[in-house]
């Protein structure tokens, strides 16, 4: 069972802790669970209902209508907006599939996971779907990984269907014979692909060349291919906890190698990496920022 706190639930949710304990008082929306020490937390159920109740408000309903309607009626609205949506509006399609998703992962529904992610595609296209759905629930799966609230399995359930899509879909691009070059690796001890693979895409199917080098590359090795293939821009994801505490010496050492080799990196900003000093160095924030910079 989850364990969540309301600044957890605020994140993964978009609610704001305010809104959420005025639901709670006013309407009596939910009740959060007690520790044995009286803290208050959440469990999976209850996130859950919270991401329907998010869609729901956003979509025009009230919560003192929310509050007062039965489990059935709740779920018979939440799956009506969802055909509706389907139908009439896909622009909120996008944020409804992306919760649903988190539903999926938590319950490990590989159906249900694929129904989503086929619908998006089909009204999105697939550069659509994987920068504003795919990209944002993983890092929603980001969170629930940093406070402890996923377990192995279910990261590694929903990682692997999404790994399978994207490879398939980058296979289907042509191989670009000219444009820039780009290294897209992960550093020794990192294995969190799924970003990279992202990125691959992308950068493949906007015409440029690309040097896939896969996760957990030692830094001597690292230091040769940069020597070798001599990119315009280097890519690379830093999640896991034990790199992020070692990003600023990592990006200082990378950034020596080349004077012209551009660097590009995804991980959690800290006041010592926003100190360096160096104009080749971006931070990478979303999947569209990586379109933006590419053009």
């Amino acid at each position: 069972m989850g364990n969540y706190s309301i600044k957890d639930i605020e994140k993964l949710s978009g609610i704001k802790a305010h809104t959420i304990r005025i639901w709670e008082q006013r309407y009596q929306l939910i009740t959060p669970l007690r520790t044995e020490t009286n803290i208050r937390f959440y469990d999976d159920h209850q996130l859950r209902y919270l991401l329907n109740v998010s869609l729901l408000s956003k979509n025009g309903f009230k919560i003192s209508k929310i509050s007062q309607w039965s489990e059935s009626e709740f779920h018979s609205k939440v799956q009506h907006l969802y055909e509706q949506t389907l139908i009439h509006d896909s622009s909120i399609q996008l944020d409804l599939s992306a919760n649903d998703l988190m539903g999926a992962m938590i319950e490990m529904d590989a159906q249900k996971f694929h129904r989503i992610y086929e619908n998006s595609v089909m009204l999105h296209g697939f550069k659509k779907t994987i920068t504003q759905l795919i990209y944002p629930y993983l890092e929603k799966v980001g969170i629930l990984w940093s406070i402890g609230q996923i377990n192995p399995a279910q990261e590694h359930f929903t990682s692997c269907l999404v790994r399978q899509k994207i490879i398939a879909a980058i296979d289907r691009l042509e191989e670009p014979s000219s444009g820039d070059k780009y290294l897209l690796v992960l550093p020794e001890g990192e294995h969190h692909e799924i970003g990279l693979l992202l990125a691959q895409y992308i950068i493949k199917e906007s015409g440029n060349r690309v040097y896939y080098l896969g996760q957990d590359l030692p830094v001597a090795n690292l230091e040769q291919a940069i020597k070798t293939i001599r990119p315009h821009m280097m890519v690379t994801f830093m999640v896991d906890p034990t790199i992020v505490g070692s990003a600023e010496s990592l990006i200082k050492t990378i950034l020596a190698v080349d004077p012209d080799t551009k660097l590009l990196v995804a991980t959690r900003r800290t006041p010592e990496l926003d100190q360096i000093q160096d104009e080749r160095l971006q931070f990478l924030h979303s999947m569209e920022d990586l379109s933006h910079i590419i053009s």
